[in-house]
């Protein structure tokens, strides 16, 4: 099974949502994908940095998809119950945990992220590799340690799909050794230089 932990790469979720922030404020709906999601600890620390940014009245108009193929069929239970183990948890600041997470009274050890949280974030399978958007007007797209799996006439498909599934000036974050293929390149541009994040260009004629 997939293995990471919450606030992992927190410097550059940090950065990409203070990018966004701006282009979100005011929008009815603000959605979000979190591309091959594992067990759910990204999607849900972008929900939980975005509740702390925004405020809750905002945040309630967040909706993360959370989609991974999923082989196993056990990351959809996991992310809808939202039930972790400390040692997933222990990078989260104390100011974020205690205000966000309750002890899971059916699994000792195991910590509950509250409501307001995993109300904000659905799980659905998905395969990258259809190059088919579960929808499209995404904000930010986030997609890390999946596009090395691929061949890079694979890549190139699935960053030109991410591509039309943002809106305009939306985001696409991935892991910091995955480059933008030169056939990409027209499509976005790197707003941080130290890190993989980007925002789409309107498509070229």
């Amino acid at each position: 099974m997939a293995f990471t932990y919450f606030f992992r790469d927190l410097q550059t979720l940090q950065m990409i949502i203070d990018h966004m922030l701006p282009s979100i404020l005011g929008k009815t709906h603000i959605d979000i994908w979190s591309a091959g999601c594992a067990m759910g600890q990204e999607p849900y620390t972008i929900a939980l940095l975005l509740k702390e940014n925004m405020g809750a009245m905002i945040f309630r108009n967040v909706r993360i998809l959370a989609s991974d193929i999923d082989h196993s069929n056990l990351f959809g239970p996991i992310i809808a119950k939202g039930s972790y183990p400390w040692g997933e948890l222990k990078r989260i600041p104390d100011e974020f945990f205690t205000k966000n997470f309750s002890p899971d009274p059916d699994k000792p050890g195991n910590f509950i992220l509250s409501d307001e949280i995993r109300n904000r974030v659905t799980f659905k399978r998905h395969d990258l590799l259809t190059c088919k958007p579960p929808k499209d007007n995404f904000s930010l797209i986030s997609c890390k340690n999946v596009l090395l799996h691929f061949t890079e006439e694979q890549r190139i498909k699935v960053i030109r799909m991410f591509h039309e599934a943002l809106v305009d000036g939306g985001f696409f974050l991935t892991e910091q050794t995955q480059k933008m293929p030169p056939q990409c390149e027209d499509l976005f541009e790197q707003v941080i230089p130290y890190a993989q994040v980007f925002r789409k260009l309107p498509a070229p004629f």
